[in-house]
C-alpha cells in the first residue's frame, strides 16, 4: 500500500450519444441525466466522476453553471469532470472575448462551494480531430477544413499528478489524495501516464467512446487494465457511453457499467501498490529485451555459419 488514503467513488455514465451531446435543445436533459445518476444513497463523502467533456460550459468562465453543478454535491464531495478551457487574445491586460486563439481539452476538480480545485490539460491530441497538423501550410491551399473550425487545442505539459484535499474529519470520511488523469486515448501510451517524481494513489481516465460504436470500447477498456497492472495502480473510466470501470491495481475489473447503458455505481478506491518493475524503469525493460535478443540473434547466427 503507497499511503493508505482511503476515499469512496461514485461513477456516472449517463448514456449520451454523440447526436444527443451535441443537440442544443436536449442540453437540459442531458444535465438532468447527470444530475440524477449523481445521487448517491450511502451519505459518506465521495469522489464522483463525469465522462470526457461532461457539460457545454467553460467552467472557469461560467459560475452559473460552476454553481448549479455544485449543488449536487455534498459538503465534502469532490467531482471531477471533463470540460474546455478557452485561451482569448489579450492585449495591455485587456481580454478580447472575441478573438478564441485555442483551447485545452480539460478535467477538471470541483468542489461543493463551486470553486475549482485543480485542471489537467490533455497532452496527446488527436491529429485532424483536436487540432490540424501544418495548419498554416494546410490552410495556405485551402484544406484547413478537414478539421471543424479555425481554432485548434493546445498540448496540456503532459502526465502530472493533482493533489484531493483530505475530508474536515482529519481523512476519516477521505484521506488526501494524489490523482493522475489520462484523458480518452492518452491511456494507449505505456510509460506515459504518470508523473514518476510525484506517483500518483490512483489514475483517472475520462473518455468519449461514442464515437466508435461496439469495437472500441472495449478495446479501450483493455488498455487501461494494461496501465493498471503496469502502473501498480487502480483506474477509474467514466465515459457517456460505456465502458465505465473500476480496475484494481491487478489490471481486474472491480465494478463496470455496461456497454450503452446509464447507470452509476460506487464503490471503495483500491490501494496503490508500492511502484511496480516498470513504474520504475518503463520501457527501458522491453526495450532492453529487445536488444539482447538481437544480440543473442547475431551470435547464434555466427556460431552456425
Amino acid at each position: 500500500d503507497q499511503s493508505g488514503a482511503v476515499a469512496n467513488v461514485h461513477v456516472v455514465q449517463p448514456n449520451i450519444n454523440q447526436n444527443e451531446k451535441y443537440d442544443p435543445a436536449l442540453e437540459e436533459l442531458n444535465f438532468q441525466r447527470l444530475a440524477e445518476l449523481s445521487l448517491r444513497r450511502s451519505g459518506k463523502p465521495a469522489l464522483i466522476f463525469w465522462p470526457e467533456a461532461a457539460v457545454p460550459a467553460v467552467l472557469d468562465m461560467e459560475p452559473r453553471w460552476r454553481g448549479r453543478i455544485a449543488s449536487l454535491l455534498g459538503m465534502d464531495d469532490l467531482l471531477l469532470l471533463g470540460g474546455d478551457k478557452y485561451h482569448f487574445r489579450e492585449q495591455g491586460g485587456v481580454i478580447d472575448a472575441r478573438a478564441l486563439e485555442g483551447a485545452n481539452n480539460s478535467l477538471w476538480v470541483l468542489d461543493a462551494r463551486g470553486e475549482l480545485l485543480g485542471r489537467y490539460d490533455k497532452a496527446h491530441l488527436v491529429p485532424f480531430g483536436e487540432y490540424l497538423p501544418m495548419r498554416s501550410v494546410l490552410e495556405a491551399i485551402g484544406l484547413s477544413r478537414l478539421v471543424p473550425g479555425s481554432v485548434d487545442f493546445w498540448p496540456g505539459p503532459g502526465p502530472r499528478t493533482l493533489d484531493l484535499p483530505a475530508t474536515p474529519d482529519g481523512g476519516q470520511a477521505r484521506g488526501p489524495l494524489r490523482m493522475a488523469v489520462q484523458i480518452c486515448y492518452e491511456i494507449v501510451f505505456s510509460g506515459q501516464v504518470v508523473d514518476p517524481t510525484n506517483r500518483p494513489d490512483f489514475l483517472f481516465n475520462p473518455s468519449n467512446d461514442a464515437w466508435f460504436g461496439n469495437w472500441g470500447p472495449p478495446q479501450h477498456l483493455a488498455q487501461a487494465r494494461l496501465r493498471a497492472i503496469e502502473e501498480g495502480l487502480p483506474i477509474i473510466r467514466s465515459t457517456p457511453t460505456g465502458i465505465s470501470a473500476l480496475v484494481n491495481p491487478a489490471g481486474q475489473v472491480v465494478k463496470h457499467i455496461p456497454l450503452h447503458e446509464a447507470g452509476a455505481f460506487e464503490a471503495p478506491l483500491p490501494p496503490p501498490l508500492m511502484p511496480t518493475l516498470f513504474a520504475r524503469a518503463g520501457n527501458l525493460i522491453p526495450l532492453g529485451l529487445a536488444v539482447l535478443l538481437l544480440v543473442s540473434g547475431v551470435a547464434i547466427a555466427r556460431r552456425t555459419r
